[in-house]
C-alpha cells in the first residue's frame, strides 16, 4: 500500500499510519480552542469555557497602608487598653481636641487591614471618631474619606467590605448633614455595593449565624442603602437608583 500510494503521488492522512502493509488509525488528543474563533469551528475541536472575571475575587494589599504606617511611627495619640469586657483604645489626648481632617481619613484607610492590632485601632478609631465628634468637624471631612472607603470597598474582601459597610452606617447615623453630603459622592462608594448586593448565603435549612453576626453582605448592604436613602433627602434615591438599579425605595412605599 505503502508502494501505491509512493507511485500515485498520494499522501497518507495525518490520522493514519502504516504498518506491515495495513492502515491503523491513530488517536488524536481533541485540541483546545476559544469559543467564537476559527479553530473552534474545526474538526477535532474541544471548545473551552469563558474564564472567570474575578468581580468577587479579593484583592490583596499590593503595599501597607497609611494608617500602618502612621501607627508604626508613633504618630496617633493612641493605646491599646485591655478591659474585663474586652479591648479599647486609651486615648492620649481628649478626642474632640484632634485634628478630624487629618487623622479621620487615616483611620478610613485602615480599614483595609485585616492583621491584628492594626484592623481593631482602625475601626475602632473611626467609631470613637464619629461617636465623639462635632457635626461641623465631620461634615467638612467627608470629602477626603471617600477615597479610602472606595478603597477598602475595592478590596472585596468579605472582612473588610463588612467593617466598612458597617463604618458607613456608623458616619451616616452620627450627624443630620452627613447623609445629604455623601449624596455626590455616591458614583464613587455604590459600584461595589451593586455587584455584592445579592451575594447572599443560600443556607436552606440551616442555621446562617452569619446574620446574627452581622457578616452577611448582602443584608449589610440593604441597611446601608436604606440608611443612605432615609439620611440623604429628596435626591438620595434616584441617585441609588442610578447606581443600583435593583434597589426598591422604602420611603414611597
Amino acid at each position: 500500500m505503502a508502494e501505491e500510494m509512493r507511485l500515485t503521488g498520494k499522501i497518507a492522512p495525518s490520522s493514519l499510519s502504516v504498518s506491515g502493509g495495513v492502515a491503523i488509525k491513530s488517536t488524536l488528543e481533541p485540541r483546545s480552542a476559544e469559543g467564537f474563533s476559527v479553530k473552534s469551528t474545526m474538526k477535532n475541536t474541544q471548545v473551552v469555557g469563558p474564564s472567570e472575571c474575578g468581580a468577587y475575587k479579593s484583592r490583596p494589599l499590593e503595599k501597607p497602608t497609611g494608617f500602618r504606617k502612621y501607627y508604626e511611627r508613633g504618630d496617633f495619640p493612641i493605646a491599646l487598653d485591655h478591659d474585663t469586657r474586652g479591648n479599647k483604645i486609651a486615648w492620649k489626648v481628649p478626642i474632640r481636641e484632634l485634628d478630624y481632617n487629618h487623622y479621620l481619613p487615616l483611620f478610613f484607610d485602615g480599614l483595609r487591614e485585616t492583621e491584628h492590632p492594626w484592623e481593631f485601632f482602625a475601626r475602632q478609631g473611626v467609631h470613637d471618631m464619629l461617636e465623639h465628634g462635632t457635626r461641623e468637624a465631620i461634615v467638612r471631612v467627608i470629602p477626603q474619606i471617600i477615597i479610602p472607603v472606595k478603597a477598602a470597598l475595592n478590596t472585596r474582601n468579605p472582612q473588610t467590605v463588612c467593617t466598612t459597610l458597617k463604618a458607613l452606617q456608623r458616619l451616616v447615623v452620627c450627624s443630620d448633614m452627613v447623609g445629604e453630603a455623601l449624596v455626590p459622592y455616591y458614583r464613587q462608594i455604590l459600584p461595589i455595593l451593586n455587584i455584592f448586593k445579592n451575594k447572599n448565603l443560600n443556607s436552606g435549612d440551616k442555621i446562617d449565624y452569619s446574620q446574627q453576626k452581622r457578616q452577611n453582605i448582602g443584608d449589610l448592604i440593604q441597611e446601608t442603602l436604606e440608611l443612605f436613602e432615609h439620611h440623604g433627602g429628596p435626591d438620595a434615591f434616584i441617585n441609588i437608583k442610578y447606581m443600583v438599579p435593583t434597589y426598591e425605595s422604602v420611603e414611597l412605599n
